[in-house]
């Protein structure tokens, strides 16, 4: 079973993220569940929500406490809250900043887990180029999907256009793509600096 855990903050789409996650799985045949866990409703409080996605049927009902994933949509989170908390040594860690994990202070958590699978990601500027707004959800969806090979872009944009609708939609879509060819580049070049 894949467990994933989406840390960011009221507004940014952190539920619908974690609900397109498990659309895309859905997709591609698997079984997969979303729900989120709140400690206030407000916009801009702290929120994270949880995926599993499995082959079977997924009898699981808490919280992810030990994530095969991390997706950090608000890295001022960062250094307020151990989004880190109980991840698995081979984990994934997909976090929104243009800058690297060193620039952000993380040089810790890259010698504790493994490099080829901790990636930062513009996505609230890949978003606004595409959306007019900083909505970084489903751009690191389409990351995610690149830099783990779990489930395709074609699943994304399945799961994308069965939320949202028209150029919603399709603005969507184009931002997705674009988040997985940056880290499909990122990947092939020899000494990934990990901020496009």
């Amino acid at each position: 079973m894949l467990q994933i855990r989406i840390h960011g903050r009221g507004g940014q789409g952190v539920v619908t993220a974690a609900e397109m996650l498990s659309l895309a799985a859905f997709e591609q045949g698997r079984h997969a569940q979303a729900f989120p866990s709140f400690g206030s409703e407000r916009t801009g409080a702290p929120v994270v929500a949880f995926c599993r996605i499995d082959d079977r049927e997924i009898r699981l009902r808490e919280p992810i406490r030990v994530p095969d994933v991390l997706i950090v949509q608000d890295p001022t989170l960062l250094h307020q809250i151990d989004v880190f908390q109980g991840l698995q040594a081979d984990g994934y860690v997909l976090i929104n900043s243009r800058r690297s994990f060193d620039e952000l202070g993380l040089g810790e958590i890259q010698q504790r887990y493994r490099r080829e699978r901790l990636i930062t990601l513009p996505a609230s500027e890949i978003a606004l180029k595409h959306l007019g707004r900083p909505l970084p959800n489903a751009v690191l969806l389409g990351g995610f999907a690149a830099l783990s090979g779990l489930i395709t872009l074609d699943a994304v944009a399945h799961a994308i256009r069965v939320k949202f609708k028209g150029k919603v939609a399709d603005a969507n879509v184009a931002a997705a793509t674009e988040a997985f060819a940056c880290i499909q580049r990122g990947m092939e070049e020899p000494a990934h600096a990990q901020a496009d």
